[in-house]
């Protein structure tokens, strides 16, 4: 009797615990990422919700595989900047926000470039802010490299959708 009393139980507590847990519902197969002359692309296969929403004040895309990345390649030791890039929405549609702090913009400007390293603009950085508009370029991956009296301080990897 009392046996038979805790295998009720037990199964009662197994069968409340797994109908109450909540997981992502989606599972990939198999993925990877694949690149060519027009950029780069991250893919999975399997992936089953996938939802993208566009407004005219951005774009923005839910699903399981979410891509996130301003990436620092490259710079020199120098801890009095506080450079930063500032990306909305990422990857980007129109424009990049790129912040300097801790120093001064007077001998800091930024090249624009694709992958293969031609260079689509070459300003000088007119405030601690600077916005660079992105609205008239293909989607692809881009490089903003940040330089100081024509060293480079950092370069950044900007996704372009």
């Amino acid at each position: 009797m009392i046996k038979t009393k805790k295998l009720t139980f037990l199964f009662c507590f197994f069968f409340t615990l797994i109908t109450t847990v909540k997981a992502q519902n989606g599972t990939d197969a198999s993925g990877g990422d694949a690149s060519g002359s027009g950029g780069s692309a991250s893919y999975s296969i399997g992936q089953i919700d996938y939802i993208t929403e566009q407004e005219t004040g951005g774009t923005i895309t839910q699903g399981l595989q979410q891509p996130f990345e301003i990436s620092v390649i490259t710079g020199i030791e120098n801890t009095a900047i506080n450079l930063s890039a500032t990306v909305y929405p990422n990857p980007t549609v129109d424009m990049v926000t790129l912040s300097i702090e801790g120093t001064s913009t007077e001998n800091m400007t930024f090249i624009l470039c694709d992958l293969q390293g031609k260079v689509i603009r070459n300003e000088k950085l007119s405030a601690d802010q600077t916005i660079i508009s992105m609205a008239e370029l293909t989607k692809a991956t881009y490089l903003i490299k940040v330089l100081d009296n024509s060293k480079e301080v950092k370069t950044f990897k900007i996704i372009k959708n």
